[in-house]
C-alpha cells in the first residue's frame, strides 16, 4: 500500500534536475497537478525536514538533507569501497576514466569515479543517470535479464527504443545484449556519445548475477590498444566479483579480437 503523502513529496524532489536548481509552488501544481494548498503544504514539510530551503524570490531549491540521504545511500553499499582501489588501479593501468554503476529500473546510475589524468573524457558525476539502453555499461547490466522480463521493462517504451540508430528493433537490441552477455563486455565507440570510446564489463555477486558493471572510457585512443584496455577491465571486473564474494569460475569471456565487432 502507498503513503500518498511520502509519494507526493519524492515527487516534488524528482522535479530538480541539474538544468533546473529551483522550483517554485505553482511549477508544482501545473506539473504534478496538485491543489495548491497541498503543494504549499508539502514544500513546507520538505522544508522542515532539510530536504528543500526557501530562496528570496518564492522558489525552493534542494537542501543539505538530499545530499546527506545520496551519501548514506552511497556509504551503505560496500561494493562502493570494495570498487576504489581496483577503479583506481583499472584508472592508472590504462591512462581512461573509469566508472562503477548499478541499475535502477531502465537508467543506469553511477555510483564511483576516477578521472583520467592524461586524457580529457566526457565529465560524468556521481548520482547521475542515464538511460540503460543507450550506454555500453547499461547494455553489461540488461544482459542478465530474461528475454520476458527485458520486454515488460520497455513495454511502453517501444517507439522510443526503436528509434536508437544502433537498434532498429527490439530483436536487434535482443541480439545486441546477447552477444554482449556471451561475449562477457561491451565495447562501443560512439554508441551514447560521438568521438567517445568505452569498455565495459560485469560484476557479479556470490550467486553469479550481475549486481554492477564497471567501464573505462576515453576520447579516441588509438585501435591497436583497445584489446589490451579489453583485458584489463574484465580482469578489474573478475577481481571486483570475487571481492562479491564470486566464485573462481566465473562465466568464461570470449577473447576474440575486437576487430568489426566494436560498435
Amino acid at each position: 500500500m502507498g503513503v500518498p503523502a511520502l509519494e507526493r513529496g519524492i515527487a516534488i524532489l524528482r522535479l530538480f534536475r541539474r538544468d533546473r536548481m529551483t522550483i517554485n509552488a505553482p511549477e508544482v501544481v501545473s506539473e504534478l497537478g496538485f491543489a495548491r494548498s497541498s503543494a504549499h503544504s508539502l514544500l513546507n514539510a520538505l522544508v522542515e525536514l532539510g530536504l528543500l530551503r526557501r530562496m528570496p524570490d518564492s522558489r525552493f531549491a534542494l537542501d543539505a538533507g538530499v545530499l546527506t540521504l545520496g551519501f548514506e545511500y552511497l556509504g551503505s553499499l560496500a561494493i562502493t569501497d570494495l570498487a576504489a582501489p581496483v577503479l583506481e588501479r583499472l584508472r592508472d593501468d590504462t591512462g581512461w576514466s573509469t566508472h562503477l554503476a548499478v541499475r535502477q529500473g531502465r537508467s543506469i546510475v553511477y555510483l564511483s569515479r576516477f578521472a583520467s589524468r592524461q586524457a580529457v573524457t566526457r565529465n560524468v558525476a556521481v548520482g547521475t543517470s542515464l538511460p540503460a539502453r543507450t550506454t555500453a555499461m547499461g547494455r553489461i547490466l540488461l544482459s542478465d535479464l530474461e528475454p520476458t522480463a527485458l520486454r515488460a521493462l520497455y513495454a511502453d517504451e517501444w517507439e522510443a527504443l526503436v528509434s536508437q540508430p544502433k537498434a532498429a528493433s527490439f530483436a536487434e537490441f535482443e541480439a545486441m545484449l546477447r552477444a554482449d552477455r556471451e561475449r562477457g563486455y561491451a565495447a562501443s565507440e560512439g554508441y551514447h556519445e560521438p568521438g567517445v570510446r568505452v569498455v565495459a564489463a560485469p560484476v557479479r555477486d556470490a550467486s553469479l548475477q550481475i549486481v554492477a558493471a564497471i567501464n573505462a572510457v576515453a576520447v579516441g585512443g588509438p585501435d591497436d590498444q583497445l584489446d589490451c584496455i579489453v583485458a584489463k577491465v574484465v580482469a578489474a571486473a573478475r577481481n571486483l566479483s570475487r571481492l562479491q564474494g564470486a566464485p573462481l569460475s566465473l562465466p568464461a569471456v570470449n577473447d576474440a579480437l575486437l576487430e568489426g565487432q566494436a560498435r
